[in-house]
């Protein structure tokens, strides 16, 4: 099972999982059908389904062209919201393609009807991966639009939280840097978050992912899955479990992350009034 990272629009990410003995592939989160065909026809691989994992015109918008170019073409979701959708899918259910066996994880809260997949092939040395669409990011969660803390805290605990800890986690959306800057201001002597950010800083400069992690690292930095955690619990005020979710929800909502000063050299210079012919008007 080969896992291709596609990054889209602004900060969206799809996928390509290709089963390697078959050469059929499998897409999540279809959201831009040109792009996704191109790397179709460069692997040299026959595209059998597409598992959306909720509704938003930024994870399933490629759905009806890409059920008009690949007639036969499967379209798996939860929603009745979800273009071309010719698979709805039940909470537990389980998927087979080729090789590679899927159980759809229900996750209500982003969307009231959020599904995540999670991928294995039996026999296979490596790790399982979770596509975890808006649910659960690197180092943070999706918002509340349509469910409540409590969804949101047995889906990360009960539902996510209970996979094999070494499973690679590829989320929906590329907002690494933005969650661990809020991650550091819930727990600021937190190792591996500052770790992780001056990572996941390399990566954004160097224009490559940040996907994926696991879910064993995801419990060190992320803070949604870290509520029991004293110092997370000092930082909301609340020791309730959900509760602190909630706050952190609430929080995270809120957050701008710190603007970058100034160059001392640059204040200067506008003190001195050195940018001061260029500033004038014609």
């Amino acid at each position: 099972m080969k896992v291709k990272v596609v990054s889209v629009l602004e900060d969206n990410y799809m996928y390509l999982v290709i089963e390697e003995r078959t050469r059929d592939a499998v897409a999540v989160d279809a959201a831009v059908p040109k792009r996704l065909l191109e790397i179709v026809r460069r692997e040299d691989v026959v595209l059998r389904a597409v598992l959306t994992t909720h509704h938003h015109w930024d994870h399933a918008r490629g759905n009806e062209e890409l059920a008009r170019l690949c007639p036969g073409l499967r379209v798996y979701g939860a929603d009745e919201r979800i273009g071309a959708l010719t698979h709805k899918v039940a909470p537990n259910e389980e998927l087979t393609f080729g090789a590679i066996h899927v159980r759809c994880l229900f996750t209500p809260c982003h969307t009231s009807g959020h599904m995540c997949y999670f991928m294995w092939e039996d026999g296979s040395p490596d790790a399982p991966a979770l596509f975890s669409g808006d649910t659960l990011f690197v180092g943070g969660c999706g918002k509340f639009f349509e469910g409540t803390a409590e969804q949101m805290y047995t889906n990360l605990t009960q539902v996510l939280g209970a996979l094999p800890k070494e499973t690679k986690v590829f989320c929906g959306h590329e907002c690494t840097v933005r969650n661990l800057k809020f991650a550091l201001k819930v727990e600021p002597e937190n190792e591996a978050v500052k770790k992780k950010l001056a990572w996941a800083k390399q990566r954004d400069d160097d224009d490559l992912p940040t996907v994926p992690s696991t879910l064993q690292e995801e419990f060190l930095y992320n803070p949604f899955l870290r509520v029991t955690e004293e110092a997370v619990q000092k930082f909301t005020g609340k020791t309730e479990p959900v509760e602190v979710l909630r706050a952190l929800r609430t929080e995270k909502d809120n957050f701008k992350k710190p603007k970058e000063r100034p160059h001392p050299q640059a204040v200067l210079a506008f003190d001195w009034g050195l940018f001061s012919p260029f500033l004038e008007k014609k």
